[in-house]
């Protein structure tokens, strides 16, 4: 079968590779969609990988073709959407429904061979099963969304209160419309780049913000906010976004740490004592599981795009062929794209 295989560091190619033999309690998907994400870029460009050669693609969907042994939930034909961690099940984390926090998992995509192929696979609990009304270009982007949605469920909704997304990437865009849709009073949008400002405008943010702006803490206040319950969800994932989160937030906010930092974090005691003198709540959000696995985030996921709640859309970079998937993620030189970058196999 083909895979897009990352042979070496910055070298990717179209690659002849046999096609998985099932272990028990697998399937055999036919990969429809793959997604790029961020955090493939420094397996790519930067030496990251767990080992050469590797299939990325760990956002993706596809159809069940191939049963294994001891399966007893999934059949041919069944349409899903990958959940691509592999839980050992037997850690105390994992003893306690703490999924994302395992300490012993393997990975579909970066510690086991991924989506970037025409066949991978699956064990049967890490495939989560697609509506009809679910496209398999929505069910590429349910990974993402769960991403967002893991540490608003941490903090216990948005049902209420002023958002705030800091960053509006991918994850961003996502989290803008999932909080909209969730009930927030208000959504925020806060970047560096105002045509990214302006997508997160059409997408429901009710005020959007660039932090270049010397005012934006003035410009904040200005606006009618309840001020008694904001949740800042932090998914840039630089420093300055982070000492950002810390200058607008009001007292008692709640800052949701999703960004992956890649620079050190330094804080002056004047931004340390913002967090003492606000009586800030600040946690860290990894990946995007929860008991029973994979979790109330993923169930949420399949709601809000069956509700047609989500606009993947305008998400978009692209939708490629494997040479051009090549073409176009090469092109990246390891910086992130405006959009999501898609693989469809012929």
């Amino acid at each position: 079968m083909l895979s897009i295989a990352v042979k070496s560091n910055n070298k990717l190619e179209i690659a002849q590779i046999s096609k998985p033999t099932l272990k028990k309690s697998s399937v055999l998907v036919k990969v429809h969609v793959s997604g790029l994400c961020g955090s493939d870029l420094p397996r790519i460009f930067d030496d990251g990988a767990h080992f050469y050669p590797i299939v990325l693609g760990h956002e993706f969907s596809g159809e069940v073709v191939e049963v294994g042994e001891g399966v007893s939930h999934l059949k041919n034909g069944d349409r899903i959407s990958c959940a691509p961690l592999v839980p050992c099940g037997s850690c105390p984390q994992c003893m306690n429904g703490r999924y994302s926090l395992c300490s012993d998992y393997s990975f579909i995509g970066s510690r086991a061979q991924g989506g970037n192929a025409e066949f991978v696979e699956v064990p049967e609990q890490c495939c989560f099963l697609l509506d009809e009304s679910v496209s398999s270009i929505q069910g590429a982007f349910f990974e993402p969304l769960t991403v967002s949605l893991h540490p608003i469920l941490m903090a216990g909704g948005v049902e209420g209160k002023d958002v705030v997304v800091v960053g509006v990437g991918t994850i961003g865009l996502l989290a803008v419309q999932a909080v909209k849709a969730m009930g927030a009073a208000t959504v925020t949008a806060i970047d560096i780049a105002d045509e990214k400002l302006s997508k997160a405008k059409s997408l429901g943010a009710d005020y959007c913000f660039n932090s270049l702006d010397n005012d934006i803490r003035e410009q904040m206040q200005s606006v009618p906010f309840a001020r008694e319950h904001q949740l800042i969800l932090e998914t840039a994932g630089s420093p300055a976004s982070v000492k950002q989160c810390l200058n607008i937030a009001s007292p008692r906010a709640t800052v949701a740490l999703i960004g992956t930092l890649h620079h050190d974090l330094t804080l002056t005691h004047q931004q340390f004592g913002q967090i003492l003198r606000k009586e800030l709540t600040l946690f860290g959000s990894w990946m995007n599981y929860s008991a029973p696995y994979p979790g109330k985030e993923w169930e949420v996921a399949r709601e809000l795009f069956s509700k047609n709640l989500i606009d993947t859309q305008s998400l978009l970079d692209g939708v490629y062929e494997p040479s051009e998937f090549i073409e176009r993620v090469e092109a990246l030189n390891g910086k992130s794209p405006d959009g999501k970058i898609l693989l469809k196999w012929s």
